[in-house]
């Protein structure tokens, strides 16, 4: 396995990140399989395990936590927070008062005294990001956290909290964790740049497109996974299309599809590491199959006639950061007596 630097932070982290948001209740409910995987990935060499305590409200991370007993300090250890952990209103966002309960929680759950990477799952639009900022970096100079990163920042929001930073002397965003694969290519026009600008690590998740290029989504042809049934995207004509012309094309490299799709998510020079996030030990042992994989510069340009460079194929992924003026019709609306001109 070879190793990359995490943005500007010296780290040297691994070109594929162990993701463990299918261990636990909503993938494997097993806990000693899950932490099979967790030490399988980590003896081929993957030294990066990506967590969030939202997966399976906490159970991702207290399984992580038992799986690293004894190889703590040979791991970098990241985890996110923002989501609802419970009912309560306060337990979730990027709030002074819930960062400080939830990497404590955290903390807790992973068995550890510090966090070498730890996100803002998603934007917090009701938070000011000098708040944001000013409790992680509360956070690094206590040494429970080693660095901060964002996760689905829109580039702009990114600039935003550079700034935000070195005007206020306040820790800036270390990395940033945004989507990415052969069938959503939307950052490269610019997210992948501005982390590149700013020093940035990018880590990106869902290189498989949620498992749409794994080979088992075909047109018109049934499939047994899972999330077929859950998401819109895997109906999504333009996407299946594009998975029709990409099939021969791995085919002619000699490639399973995982293989092409992973390839080219770790080909991009603005891209560090991709998230790897196997429910069971066949996945993982398929995806290290093709860790040594490199595409050919005929490859990628065949792949970029497929679908063009900055460009997201088909229906929005609603697991990515949608700003609220794309989910609030009446951000997008004056009043009805004041649209018209005269």
């Amino acid at each position: 396995m070879q190793y990359r630097v995490l943005g500007r932070t010296g780290i040297k982290v691994s070109p594929y990140a162990l993701g463990t948001m299918m261990l636990g209740a909503i993938g494997n409910t097993d806990h000693e399989d899950s932490i099979r995987i967790v030490h399988r990935a980590l003896d081929a060499g993957i030294n990066f395990v990506d967590t969030a305590d939202r997966y399976s409200q906490g159970e991702s991370e207290e399984i992580v936590g038992k799986a690293l007993k004894g190889r703590r300090d040979d791991v970098v250890l990241a985890t996110k927070f923002w989501g609802p952990m419970g009912e309560d209103p306060n337990r979730q966002g990027g709030s002074r008062r819930w960062i400080i309960t939830a990497v404590e929680d955290s903390l807790r759950r992973l068995q550890t005294d510090h966090l070498d990477l730890y996100q803002l799952h998603r934007p917090d639009p009701d938070t000011d990001i000098e708040e944001t900022l000013s409790a992680l970096s509360d956070l690094v100079r206590s040494g429970k956290v080693r660095a901060i990163g964002s996760s689905a920042m829109p580039a702009s929001d990114i600039v935003e909290a550079q700034w935000v930073a070195q005007r206020r002397g306040l820790q800036p965003f270390r990395t940033e964790q945004p989507t990415y694969s052969i069938l959503n290519r939307g950052i490269e026009a610019e997210v992948l740049p501005v982390a590149q600008r700013y020093g940035m690590g990018t880590l990106v998740w869902s290189p498989l497109a949620k498992g749409m290029l794994t080979g088992r989504i075909r047109k018109g042809q049934q499939t047994d996974l899972r999330r077929a049934a859950i998401f819109d995207s895997f109906t999504d004509e333009h996407r299946l299309d594009v998975i029709e012309r990409l099939v021969p094309l791995a085919e002619e490299a000699g490639l399973p599809m995982t293989h092409l799709a992973m390839a080219f998510a770790i080909a991009h020079p603005g891209v560090t590491s991709a998230i790897i996030g196997p429910r069971t030990m066949d996945h993982l042992d398929d995806l290290l199959a093709g860790a040594e994989v490199t595409l050919t510069d005929e490859i990628l340009d065949r792949i970029d006639e497929i679908v063009p460079p900055g460009t997201d194929i088909g229906v929005p992924d609603l697991s990515a950061y949608l700003p609220p003026a794309l989910q609030n019709p009446g951000l997008r609306r004056r009043p009805a007596t004041e649209r018209a001109a005269s």
